[in-house]
């Protein structure tokens, strides 16, 4: 249900290091969106990845944020360009090009995620790894989501 990744450690030479993998298909997904400028966050877990999920995202994120002007950067994955896109007049969808994910901010936070929470590391359920995440999310500080989201492009 994840792809952990082992990072580096130390190994005795000669003998084959075993590495304890969780296998499993259940998942879960999580949508997040993050103002680099500000550092504020949402996200919401959800079963699938497909439009209707990423419709009650936007609808979220719209009432959460309600008379902000919000511009929001995205890939062109299949569910964020699809004909049953329900965008809020509140949100400005900003496309990224094909293959560009660099340039995407919370990329950035994706990343932070994954070496915080699932590098070197097995969970026993993926309930406990979904709590785990809630967790860890809720407990980010701004300061430290604007810098792990930080992008010079954006606001020079």
């Amino acid at each position: 249900w994840y792809h952990s990744k082992l990072g580096h450690g130390w190994f005795k030479k000669g003998i084959r290091t075993q590495v304890k993998v969780k296998t499993g298909r259940e998942n879960f997904y999580l949508y997040s969106a993050i103002n680099p400028k500000n550092g504020k966050e949402i996200s919401l877990f959800a079963p699938y990845v497909n439009t209707d999920c990423m419709n009650i995202f936007l609808e979220q994120m719209s009432k959460n944020l309600e008379s902000r002007e919000i511009f929001l950067i995205m890939d062109c994955a299949s569910w964020h360009r699809s004909k049953g896109l329900k965008i809020p007049e509140s949100i400005t969808i900003i496309y990224l090009p094909p293959y560009s994910p660099e340039l995407n901010p919370v990329e950035r936070f994706w990343q932070y995620l994954k070496d915080n929470i699932i590098k070197n590391k097995i969970y026993d359920s993926i309930q406990l790894l979904e709590k785990t995440l809630c967790v860890f999310i809720v407990c980010l500080t701004q300061d430290l989501l604007k810098q792990v989201c930080n992008v010079s492009y954006l606001f020079s």
